[in-house]
């Protein structure tokens, strides 16, 4: 008899190897098959599964075995308290991400209107949580992929957050001619022969890696910023744990002043910023 506990018992058994946290992975798909939360799980613990159901089950406990993310297989993930959904467009986000929105905002006053430029959006997810904490904050998103910014419109629409404007581009390309007061970046960072990538095969690679450094995306921001900046703006990324030294040297270079990194919950040096403090010309 398939009861929910043996059921469970028995994917967090298979899942052990391939997961951190298996029993939580577990319980997360089949209460996404079943329809229901994990306290319910408990309730039903000796209640039989339909083979429909279980079949449906087992299909998404081996997609989790060959590595597809949690959020993937539930299409959704939980981001600043947001519920946000997720496809297979977007890069899926990260709670060490939470620390460049906690430190964007910082910067932004809630009562002052702020013009704020998230880079590479992919699910929306940087933008809307600043959207719904600082809403007369003028945002825009943007991201190359027309896949990944109709998953940050939809949840634009569902967390009914209207405000923010997409564009799609390469980077500042997408905003020619435009300034902000802040502009915030989480780019591919990983180089391109790190092995940790064969862990990440599911996400699209476009949003991991730029390059053999893992510098690329970081450097083409860095030197395109400045010009699209107000004088005393910042520029914030979100960068890979040993990139915290580079990344700085590379805003120096650039007329960048105040450069600091910061931390992760972890204790990672994770995001460094600088201020454009001197008069620019005007972005071509």
């Amino acid at each position: 008899m398939n009861t929910v506990a043996e059921t469970l018992a028995h994917a967090a058994r298979a899942l052990a190897p391939h997961s951190t946290s298996p029993r939580l992975d577990a319980e997360l798909l089949l209460g996404e098959v079943l329809g229901v939360g994990r306290p319910q799980l408990i309730v039903s613990a000796k209640e039989s599964l339909a083979e429909a159901a279980l079949a449906r089950y087992r299909d998404l406990i081996d997609q989790r075995m060959q590595g597809a993310p949690i959020a993937y297989l539930t299409g959704s993930r939980e981001f600043w308290s947001m519920h946000l959904k997720i496809t297979r467009a977007v890069l899926v986000p990260r709670p060490e991400t939470e620390t460049l929105v906690e430190l964007a905002l910082a910067l932004v006053e809630p009562d002052r209107e702020r013009s704020i430029l998230d880079l590479g959006t992919g699910s929306g997810a940087i933008a809307l949580a600043i959207a719904r904490e600082r809403p007369r904050a003028r945002i825009t998103g943007v991201d190359i992929s027309p896949a990944a910014l109709s998953v940050a419109r939809e949840n634009s629409r569902a967390l009914g957050l209207p405000q923010i404007a997409w564009r799609q581009g390469s980077w500042l390309e997408a905003v020619p001619g435009e300034r902000f007061d802040l502009v915030l970046a989480n780019p591919p960072y990983i180089a391109a022969g790190d092995p940790a990538l064969a862990g990440l095969a599911a996400e699209p690679a476009l949003a991991l890696s730029s390059g053999p450094t893992g510098l690329e995306a970081l450097t083409a921001i860095i030197e395109a910023a400045a010009p699209h900046l107000e004088q005393g703006a910042r520029l914030l990324l979100e960068h890979g744990s040993g990139q915290a030294r580079e990344v700085a040297g590379l805003l120096e270079r650039h007329g960048f002043e105040g450069v600091c990194s910061h931390r992760d919950y972890s204790g990672n040096p994770r995001v460094t910023l600088g201020t454009i403090h001197s008069q620019l010309r005007e972005p071509s």
